[in-house]
């Protein structure tokens, strides 16, 4: 068994704004998924059955201060008081073996003080969508926080209908969030806001230390680099609110997320989302609007005369324009296999975009069929085949193909570049709601099944034919909500 080092977990807030939280035992606790990709940046071992233990939220290690933290933010674009980690309690710290701090969080380990009248638990179902998840996205290369384990239990627990508990544990070098700033900045305390951002800067951007302009310069272009990735491989995250936001550009709190089947660039994976505020083609206005907020909250840090810092401040959010557009580009380039870069290319990218927009075609299946177009004008294409718009389809290869000529695009490197970007597997709604049926019904073991596919998702694997399809009609619309 591995002998671990648990330390408090620092997070650069006032001791008042990160109270100790015990957790709640967990009843008849079963581990029902374990990564080990996660597992292995802290050498963990799954059959370490103290762990498991704590994983649980039934026992706190030595070493370890389970805290919970305050925080404040915009929902749905108002701004919503002090809300905080309503059913979440960080454990502590683990470092890894190259010595960088790993904060271990239990969500759904039972109430803190900041969970608004609600049990602090967490439902099996929403508990396996976040655990694949965010195993998804990092082996999409996405920034992520990762999951550990998904630990279960008889406990039912109220919500649409009666659910069963679990704890999914989260891994993550920091949790502050946007909400973090605009609560202290909504109390005022200017020391506090300081102290926080000097944290952050000092464990995660020490090449900033006193700059404090230069910082978030830095954490709004990663966050704009974040929108573009997300973009670019069809996720809707759901609830992009300001306190669902990392100042660390990571995808933090997999809610009602959802990747695009068949393409709508209007479409709404959260049906509490009336207006379509958080719909795809929102998020990197969403993005821009909730760096806009950070920088509202910082403004102290950046000049004691309000003017100057709201002269600055305007400066630093121009940073989120370029450097979305920059990495759109570069990476709606990849994925049409494009290596060099010219003007009319966002006129093609746009126009394929759109036919796939007109004719609902599957999103990731449509990219991942590029790799097979070849730039001879005689050969079939067998993604012509699955278009339901074939006039169209044959008006955009025509000038796609004469592009690939242009550069002398060699045809087996570009399919293998396509192929290494274009993702053969996502995790789609129908897949995750069937693993989550299984495993309500006692069958859990297709949680890490699929975890495993979807941790190579550009990788062809023989016997994973159905993960790559697309859903069958009567499973193309599951309805996610916030409730978990």
């Amino acid at each position: 068994m591995t002998i671990l080092h648990w330390q408090a977990a620092a997070t650069g807030l006032p001791r008042a704004l990160t109270p100790r939280v015990e957790p709640t035992p967990l009843p008849a606790p079963e581990r029902l998924a374990w990564s080990t990709d996660a597992a292995s940046l802290l050498g963990l071992d799954a059959a370490d059955a103290q762990l498991s233990t704590t994983l649980a939220g039934n026992a706190v290690p030595v070493g370890a201060l389970p805290t919970a933290t305050a925080y404040g933010g915009h929902q749905f674009g108002q701004w919503a008081g002090r809300l905080g980690d309503g059913r979440a309690i960080t454990l502590g710290a683990l470092r890894s073996a190259d010595g960088e701090a790993w904060q271990v969080q239990l969500k759904g380990a039972g109430p803190t003080p900041f969970s608004r009248g609600a049990d602090g638990r967490a439902v099996l179902r929403s508990s396996i969508r976040e655990y694949l998840a965010s195993e998804a996205m990092h082996g999409l290369g996405i920034p992520t926080t990762r999951a550990l384990t998904i630990v279960g239990s008889p406990l039912l627990l109220r919500r649409e209908t009666m659910e069963s508990a679990a704890v999914v544990t989260r891994l993550s070098p920091s949790f502050i969030r946007f909400g973090h700033f605009e609560w202290l900045a909504h109390l005022d305390n200017a020391s506090a806001l300081r102290a926080l951002a000097d944290h952050v800067i000092a464990a995660h951007y020490p090449a900033f230390v006193g700059d404090y302009a230069g910082w978030l310069g830095e954490v709004i272009r990663r966050t704009a680099r974040l929108m573009a990735q997300w973009q670019s491989v069809g996720f809707c995250h759901g609830v992009m609110n300001t306190d669902n936001f990392s100042i660390l550009g990571l995808t933090l709190d997999y809610g009602p997320f959802g990747f695009i089947d068949g393409f709508d660039a209007n479409h709404i994976c959260n049906h509490s989302d009336g207006s379509g505020r958080y719909a795809y083609a929102q998020q990197p206005q969403v993005g821009q609007w909730n760096c806009a907020q950070l920088l509202n909250a910082c403004l102290p840090l950046l000049d004691v005369s309000s003017e100057a810092a709201v002269e600055k401040g305007t400066a630093v959010l121009a940073a989120y324009g370029s450097a979305y557009a920059a990495e759109s580009i570069r990476l709606w380039r990849a994925k049409l296999g494009l290596i060099t870069a010219e003007d009319d290319d966002p006129t093609l990218i746009n126009r394929w975009l759109t036919l796939l927009h007109r004719t609902h075609a599957d999103f990731t299946l449509s990219f991942r069929r590029l790799a097979n177009v070849r730039s001879d004008r005689d050969t079939l294409d067998a993604g012509r085949d699955h278009c339901a718009d074939p006039l169209g389809y044959d008006a955009w290869i025509g000038d796609y193909r004469a592009r690939l000529c242009a550069e002398s695009s060699n045809e087996t490197a570009r399919a293998a570049a396509m192929n290494a970007v274009n993702p053969l597997y996502v995790l789609r709604n129908h897949l995750a709601q069937q693993v989550i049926e299984a495993a309500q019904a006692g069958r859990a073991e297709g949680i890490d099944t699929l975890r495993r596919v979807l941790a190579q998702p550009f990788t062809e694997q023989p016997g994973a034919e159905h993960y790559a399809a697309e859903p069958p009609p009567e499973l193309r619309h599951i309805e996610v909500s916030c409730s978990s």
